[in-house]
């Protein structure tokens, strides 16, 4: 049986999981956390240090860490945790290499930086499946808050990162370079949606709107009934209108310019950590 544990940094309101099975204690990590102080510049590993506990306590195997995105509001602790377990694999989207390009045309990254050397072990194409041990995952396209954003299907799981949040919390931004609420609508409608109403979803961030207890978990049908950007009734172009519109009125991420330097491979030239 597939179990979840979620883990929230309260700095950027991120979700990281480790998904295991309890038979096999094969293990996943998706999406950790790196924490970053904006006033130092400093990194420390509290967050990475709670899941390595955590995974050694219950004697877990971990084969793989996966991002579902470039993140722009955290630093991935990806290549970190392969410090701690050796044998780790870390994979993400090959589609990386657009976003890479886009932002290397705002960012002053030399010109010396590749994609190549960030240390990613596989680059995932839509619909290819990988064994993580016991599990199997399956690799679903969602771009649109990015072109580069992953949904995985993890049994009866999905970990959408940015393309779907909690139905209070509505979807993704679409604002970054290359990203598109066209493209947004039509990966969750057509990809997400189209799920069972049971499928379970577990998403990137909660924001705790209207201050609300920290929740990370709903279902495929909640979504559909309940999403205040999208719901099963949503036009294409209702939506467009809307996140376009909403998406002007956004500050840029806090972290913006750490977390894509770090994140897309300019932590070569700093990652003493």
């Amino acid at each position: 049986m597939t179990q979840i544990q979620g883990y929230f940094d309260s700095a950027t309101s991120t979700l990281s999981y480790v998904v295991w099975d309890s038979i096999s204690l094969d293990a996943i990590v998706i999406d950790p956390v790196l924490d970053f102080d904006p006033a130092t510049q400093l990194t420390s590993q509290n967050s990475l240090e709670k899941i390595r506990r955590f995974v050694d306590g219950k004697g877990l195997r971990v084969t793989w860490v996966i991002d579902t995105h470039v993140h722009a509001d955290h630093l991935t602790g990806a290549w970190l945790l392969r410090r701690h377990w050796p044998a780790l694999q870390w994979g993400m989207s090959a589609t990386m290499f657009e976003v890479f390009a886009n932002f290397s045309k705002v960012f002053a990254w030399p010109k010396t930086l590749r994609l190549e050397d960030l240390g990613v072990d596989r680059w995932f194409r839509d619909g290819e499946e990988f064994s993580a041990g016991s599990l199997r995952v399956q690799v679903i396209a969602t771009p649109g808050h990015t072109p580069a954003c992953t949904t995985y299907k993890i049994g009866d799981a999905i970990f959408t990162g940015d393309a779907l949040f909690m139905p209070d919390a509505g979807t993704g931004r679409c604002d970054f370079p290359g990203g598109s609420a066209s493209q947004l609508y039509d990966s969750i409608w057509q990809r997400l949606y189209s799920l069972p109403d049971s499928t379970r979803v577990f998403v990137g961030h909660d924001y705790q709107p209207g201050g609300r207890p920290l929740r990370f978990q709903s279902t495929i049908g909640d979504q559909k009934a309940h999403n205040i950007h999208l719901r099963a009734n949503t036009s294409r172009d209702e939506f467009i209108k809307f996140r376009e519109g909403r998406d002007k009125t956004l500050s840029a991420p806090r972290l913006l310019n750490p977390s894509l330097d770090w994140n897309l491979g300019a932590y070569q030239l700093v990652r003493k950590v």
